[in-house]
């Protein structure tokens, strides 16, 4: 599959570039970047061609991966789903609600494969973890605490993100969160399953009422500093106390593989991913009414 990126951030350098050149199913067709200088400097890096116009990329490609603000990627995975790109989208797929549907509907329409990297979705020990939780009955309450040091002296490169900054762990580390425990869980129950309070830094913590009948409580967080981070994920039921497991050494690039794995089958005629971009709105949706909740006038920024 040709698949070009867009994106000339730490992500496409580091993850999505070097996979993207390295998966034996997959040719990387080229780069563009909203920096033409950047651009060449990757294409050069992974020894392929810098495009000029996000639109001649499309043409040249089965399918398209996104490095890209959230707010860059939904209006350009929406030209890219009309030409007929398969799309490999990165999390949160939008910040706002009217952006993520119409994405979704874009895919929708042109009947193109999508799927969401939601990194411990294809991470192996912990997208096992989902998958098993998902098939066992009786869940009552859920947990997913992610405590990082981006914003709290870790010398990380997305400290430096004017997106992060703005937004906050809410929509960046949200989604991971929010992909672990709605599917063992089922979906939110509308805006009144969500209630949102504020901790230190941009730490946010979340009480979700699921559509099961289960709850479960999220605690988001940038700003812890290095020596507190974290990321756990529990389920207590009738099964007993699931713990989510420690993903394998490696960083992103294994499951960023296997993502592309997922979007190669899904184009090739197989079932949709559960990590679509269907999916990708709706988790859009919840962290919209989270932060609606946190706001003083009860609604999210636009």
């Amino acid at each position: 599959m040709r698949i070009g990126l867009l994106g000339t951030g730490p992500w496409a350098r580091q993850t999505q570039g070097p996979a993207l050149r390295e998966h034996p199913e997959a040719e990387l067709a080229g780069v563009w970047g909203r920096r033409a200088e950047a651009a060449g400097e990757l294409a050069a890096r992974l020894g392929t061609r810098a495009y000029d116009s996000a639109d001649a990329l499309f043409a040249d490609c089965e399918a398209v991966s996104f490095a890209l603000p959230p707010d860059v990627q939904a209006p350009l995975a929406v030209r890219a789903a009309a030409a007929g790109c398969h799309l490999l989208l990165d999390k949160p797929v939008a910040t706002s609600v009217a952006a993520a549907r119409e994405l979704a509907a874009a895919v929708e329409a042109a009947g193109v494969a999508s799927v969401v990297f939601f990194t411990l979705r294809f991470a192996p020990e912990t997208a096992a973890w989902v998958a098993a939780q998902s098939g066992t009955e009786g869940w009552l309450t859920g947990r997913a605490d992610w405590f990082s040091p981006v914003f709290g002296g870790a010398d990380s490169p997305y400290a430096d993100s004017p997106w992060r900054k703005e937004r906050g762990a809410l929509w960046d580390v949200g989604p991971h969160a929010l992909s672990l425990l709605l599917p063992p869980l089922g979906d939110v129950t509308g805006p009144e399953g969500v209630v949102a309070g504020r901790g230190p830094g941009d730490t946010v913590h979340l009480a979700l009422r699921h559509v099961s009948g289960a709850s479960s409580v999220l605690t988001l967080s940038h700003s812890v500093p290095p020596q507190a981070a974290a990321v756990t994920a529990e389920l207590r039921g009738s099964a007993g106390v699931s713990t989510l497991p420690e993903r394998g050494e490696g960083g992103a690039v294994v499951p960023f593989l296997r993502a592309v794995d997922a979007l190669i089958e899904a184009a090739g005629g197989g079932r949709r991913h559960p990590c679509d971009a269907a999916f990708g709105a709706r988790v859009t949706e919840i962290l919209a009414l989270a932060e609606a909740a946190l706001s003083p006038s009860g609604q999210a920024r636009p």
